[in-house]
C-alpha cells in the first residue's frame, strides 16, 4: 500500500497526477527541485544502464557500479524503488507492459538486497512521461500507482515528476521536460541525466521489445549482483516480417510508424531502430 505523505497510508490510491496534487500539493515542490537541476551526461565507467522494459537492482557497496540510470523516456516512466536503511535501489524503465510484475519484482529485489538492515523504509520515485496527445503516460502512471498500491508492503511515494508536472508547453506542442534519470547509489541522489553510451548488445535488447515473442512483454531483470555482471536473457523473439521493406523506408516513415510519440523522440531514435532491424 502506497504511503503518500507523512507516513499516512492512502485508503484510495490516486491514479492521476492532478488527483495526487489536489490531496498532497507538496509533490509539486519535489518535482520542481528535480526539474531545476541541469541534466548530467554520464560516462560509461561505473554506469549500469537500464533499457526500456528492463529493471536492475544494486547496493551501495557494489564495486562495479556507481550510477544506475535510464533515458529516452518520452511517454514511458522511470521507476525507482529504494530502501532507506541499506541504500539498496532498483530502477526500471516501464512502457505499460509487465507493470504489475515489475513492481512486485522491484520490491522483492530491494528487500532481498536489504536483508540484515532492520531499519529503513521502502521509497518510490516516479520520473518521466508527459501530457502526450494520446494520454499514454497518464494511463501508465495510473497502472504503476495501482500496481504498487496492491502490494502488501508499505512504500512511501517521495517523488512523482510525471505527466503534467513533466510537460513543457512552449512551442505549441507538449514535450517532456525530463527524459532521463540517474541515481548515485552511494548517496542516493537522483538527477536528470543522459547516457551517450547505453551498454552492450543494444540491437538485441531492442529486438525483444519491438518484434514480439513469448518474452517481449516481460520486464527483464538484467543485473546479477552475485557476480557483478549484466545478464541479457535468455529470451526468444520472433522474426519481424517484411524487415527488408522497413529498411527501405525513410527516417520519417520509421519515426512516424514505430514511435508512440514521434514529435518528441531523441535524434538517435531512428538510428537505434534501424540497427535493430538490421540485426
Amino acid at each position: 500500500m502506497v504511503v503518500v505523505l507523512n507516513g499516512v497510508l492512502a485508503d484510495e490510491c490516486p491514479t492521476t497526477v492532478r488527483g495526487l496534487l489536489a490531496a498532497h500539493p507538496g509533490y509539486r515542490d519535489a518535482a520542481a527541485q528535480l526539474l531545476a537541476a541541469a541534466p548530467r551526461a554520464v560516462p560509461p565507467p561505473g554506469l549500469l544502464y537500464v533499457l526500456q522494459r528492463e529493471l536492475a537492482a544494486v547496493v551501495p557497496h557494489d564495486k562495479n557500479v556507481t550510477i544506475i540510470g535510464s533515458d529516452d523516456a518520452t511517454s514511458c516512466i522511470i521507476v525507482v524503488v529504494k530502501h532507506s536503511g541499506s541504500g539498496a535501489v532498483a530502477l526500471a524503465h516501464l512502457d505499460g507492459s509487465g507493470t504489475a510484475d515489475a513492481a512486485a519484482a522491484m520490491v522483492a529485489r530491494v528487500q532481498q538486497l536489504a536483508a540484515g538492515y532492520p531499519e529503513g523504509r521502502l521509497e518510490l520515485q516516479l520520473v518521466g512521461g508527459f501530457t502526450d496527445p494520446h494520454r499514454y503516460s497518464d494511463e501508465l502512471f495510473a497502472n504503476i500507482m495501482l500496481s504498487f498500491h496492491r502490494l502488501p508492503e508499505e512504500i512511501d511515494l517521495t517523488l512523482a515528476c510525471c505527466c503534467e508536472l513533466n510537460t513543457a508547453l512552449g512551442g505549441g506542442s507538449p514535450a517532456p521536460l525530463v527524459t532521463g534519470l540517474g541515481v548515485d547509489i552511494r548517496s542516493g541522489e537522483v538527477f536528470p541525466a543522459n547516457f551517450p553510451d547505453k551498454g552492450p548488445e543494444l540491437p538485441l535488447r531492442y529486438a525483444r521489445t519491438i518484434t514480439g515473442g513469448p518474452h517481449s512483454s516481460q520486464v527483464l531483470d538484467t543485473y546479477d549482483n552475485g557476480v557483478g555482471m549484466l545478464r541479457i536473457g535468455p529470451f526468444n523473439y520472433d522474426p519481424l516480417r517484411g524487415v527488408d521493406l522497413w529498411l527501405e523506408q525513410s527516417d520519417e516513415f520509421i519515426l512516424q510508424h514505430l514511435s508512440t510519440t514521434p514529435a518528441v523522440e531523441p535524434p538517435h531514435f531512428v538510428h537505434n531502430v534501424s540497427n535493430m532491424l538490421c540485426f
